[in-house]
């Protein structure tokens, strides 16, 4: 599916991380048994925010990819029923025609759910879902490592899967802490273009994804385009200031979506003269690792550490 320019300005910037446009990759993440139904109902009644249930869930709707991998990496998956149909990942997840961008509430219903996680309040059907006495949680995109830690905790709290919600996150913690640790210091930051579509959408040092290459020491490019933040943090670059900017990196997240690769990056009209292509410094990555800001970042940030590595000091 090759991404129009109105798509991705509108999907990037409103609701990035609700779909992927490829298929999954593996993770070390995933895979966490359940608690025992004894510990669970301990756990109840249980309150997160405005939301308490009285009794753990049962029948899970997942109207956000990254919602339904937090939910099977914590052993929730034999209680969710339905995911919407972006929702790809890990495979066995029930997938559905529920769409998550056109959200509609009688259809969520027809689930009989007595739990939804969203990711956005698409169509107000938080308020709908509510008006019919079904429990939200609202999960909305994370903009820092610690809204993913507390998201994966508070639904694994909501669910009567709290020990493996937090062993999940402090794995994660873990693994992240060491990546970053062992990354070569450098005497000069990493100059880099982080690519959604073709149509040359990126992302800033503000969103989610950008803190992850910060985190690595890296001075995105793409910041000088949304200096005062109006784009929301997904502003589309000119090829020409691109050009003129010259990375020393580029990471294709359009891979799948959009068949963009190293090859066509190198085709591109002008491209030829740029640091990161001149030194083959293209880093392909998975669509959907790319765009979640679930269990998978630490594989989306070992990928970005990783080639970082390889490049000479």
């Amino acid at each position: 599916m090759r991404r129009t320019p109105r798509f991705v300005a509108v999907a990037v910037a409103a609701a990035l991380a609700l779909t992927g446009c490829g298929s999954g990759g593996g993770t070390e993440n995933g895979g966490t048994p359940p608690d025992t139904d004894i510990s669970r109902a301990a756990d109840f009644p249980v309150t997160v925010g405005d939301l308490t249930l009285e009794a753990k869930p049962e029948r899970i709707v997942a109207l956000s990819p990254t919602a339904t991998e937090v939910l099977f990496a914590i052993g929730a998956g034999p209680q969710v029923v339905a995911v919407d149909d972006q929702s790809n990942y890990p495979p066995e997840a029930p997938k559905s025609d529920l769409s998550a961008f056109q959200p509609n509430a009688e259809a969520i219903a027809q689930k009989q759910p007595d739990l939804v996680v969203l990711s956005n309040d698409m169509n107000n059907v938080v308020a709908q879902l509510t008006q019919l006495k079904i429990p939200v949680y609202l999960a909305a995109a994370g903009k820092t490592l610690d809204d993913t830690y507390r998201q994966i905790t508070d639904i694994g709290a909501l669910t009567g899967n709290r020990p493996a919600a937090e062993d999940l996150a402090k794995r994660m913690r873990d693994e992240i802490d060491k990546l970053v640790k062992d990354v070569p210091q450098r005497d000069e930051k990493l100059t880099y273009y982080y690519e959604l579509g073709p149509e040359l959408y990126s992302l800033t040092s503000q969103t989610f994804v950008g803190s992850l290459f910060a985190m690595l020491g890296m001075e995105n490019v793409a910041d000088a385009a949304d200096a005062d933040g109006s784009k929301g943090g997904y502003p589309q670059l000119a090829a020409e200031s691109l050009v003129k900017a010259d990375p020393d990196m580029i990471f294709l997240a359009d891979t799948v979506c959009c068949k963009q690769n190293a090859e066509t990056v190198k085709a591109r009209p002008g491209w030829s003269g740029m640091t990161a292509v001149k030194t083959g410094q293209i880093v392909e990555l998975n669509d959907d690792i790319a765009s979640r800001w679930g269990p998978r970042t630490v594989d989306l940030l070992r990928a970005i550490a990783d080639a970082v590595a390889k490049v000479p000091a």
